[in-house]
């Protein structure tokens, strides 16, 4: 008893010098306080036509909570605590708002297969394999919305979106491609660094 018992500890800690790092960056560059996504790519070294350009335009929109098309420094850090530190229904939910392009509430299949397709594209860069890299993008697009879509009319809305997730672990695996952006952030720093 009175002992703290930690549920689930992630397979990578948040690396303090990283985020001060980040920050000091953050406040160069940006000294209005605010990040534009121009600017988020840039942030990133992300090559605005480059194979990352679209997966760092939906993680822009995943970090403005807001939805004013910035990004502050505070809503960076609890982008970034959320993924780190949030129960996998949150980190879902924040996955669910890098899939919804348009913000209308659901994921429909165009939707998917754009993150889908940046996630293959961004893994082929960088030469990391997926479990089911056999697959092309468009057989993993379908086979999300059977698995996922269970009323069938072609959208996947949030509810959906997590139970489907949260019940098939293949589904889980291929929708967390995306839910740790810090591995992505650290990757994109690396590359830009040694340009």
């Amino acid at each position: 008893m009175g002992q703290i018992h930690q549920t689930e500890k992630n397979d990578e800690e948040i690396d303090v010098k990283a985020l001060q790092d980040m920050y000091k960056k953050f406040v160069v560059e940006c000294p209005s306080g605010v990040l534009f996504l121009h600017e988020f790519k840039r942030f990133f070294g992300v090559d605005p036509t480059g194979e990352v350009s679209d997966y760092a335009e939906a993680m822009f929109r995943a970090f403005d909570r807001n939805g004013d098309n910035t990004i502050d420094f505070l809503e960076f850090v609890a982008a970034l605590n959320l993924v780190f530190r949030g129960d996998l229904e949150h980190k879902l939910r924040w996955s669910f708002k890098v899939y919804d392009k348009d913000s209308n509430g659901y994921v429909d299949r165009s939707e998917l297969r754009s993150i889908i397709d940046s996630i293959y594209r961004i893994n082929k860069s960088t030469k990391k394999d997926l479990n089911d890299s056999q697959l092309t993008v468009d057989e993993v697009v379908d086979r999300i919305l059977e698995a996922v879509d269970t009323d069938g009319d072609g959208h996947i809305n949030i509810d959906e979106f997590i139970k489907g997730a949260q019940q098939d672990p293949w589904v889980l695996n291929m929708l967390k491609l995306d839910m740790n952006p810090y591995g992505w952030v650290l990757e994109q720093r690396r590359k830009s660094a040694h340009f």
